[in-house]
């Protein structure tokens, strides 16, 4: 039991050391003074691990379901969509707002007249999985976008984030949404600590 404890461990850590950033366009100082941002989330072209596309996976993960139980493929293309908006933003929003002291840097989906936007646009997402004796957390590819509000290609910032983990070490992620949930969070975090290294 000890040795599955440490393995788990050292995973864990090896995918939270494995995972980098990389800055595409503009300055992260750029954002000095920026207090709140409209928050959108980008899902197009989005890749799964080991499948081309999205709907290559999901027709692969459906199908499977189906054979099993009939209306499990098209639950389980639902709950896909769903955990987006139900999982991924929310732990995204919670993750970034909670790392500023009294709301000094905020970000929200409903913050609709903010002077500048941050996408937030995910272009792979490995779900991983958990079988209780064997787990492996979830990774996203994502781009992180600064633009002005009204003018959408004037870009201030962007810098792209790879292989971010996520995984609940207590081990309630045996779904693959809570997961992946757990990856936006993680994301968020690096992304303000980012702001608050370096935005000065």
């Amino acid at each position: 039991m000890k040795k599955l404890l440490l393995f788990t461990m050292l995973m864990t850590l090896t995918f939270s050391f494995g995972q980098k950033r990389k800055d595409i366009e503009g300055s992260i100082k750029n954002l000095k003074g920026i207090t709140e941002y409209k928050l959108v989330f980008d899902y197009e072209n989005l890749k799964v691990h080991k499948f081309n596309t999205e709907e290559e996976f999901l027709k692969d993960k459906m199908d499977k379901r189906e054979e099993k139980n009939v209306g499990g493929g098209e639950k389980f293309k639902k709950s896909w969509f769903a955990d987006r908006e139900n999982l991924y933003e929310p732990k995204y929003i919670e993750s970034f707002n909670k790392r500023f002291d009294g709301g000094a840097v905020k970000v929200g989906k409903d913050i609709t007249n903010a002077k500048y936007t941050m996408k937030v646009k995910t272009t792979w997402i490995y779900p991983g999985y958990n079988v209780g004796v064997v787990k492996q957390p979830s990774k996203v590819n994502a781009t992180i976008i600064i633009y002005e509000t009204a003018t959408p290609d004037k870009v201030v910032f962007s810098t792209k984030y790879f292989k971010v983990p996520g995984s609940n070490f207590y081990g309630a992620d045996f779904n693959s949404g809570y997961r992946i949930a757990e990856s936006y969070a993680k994301l968020a975090k690096e992304m303000a600590k980012y702001i608050l290294k370096k935005a000065k």
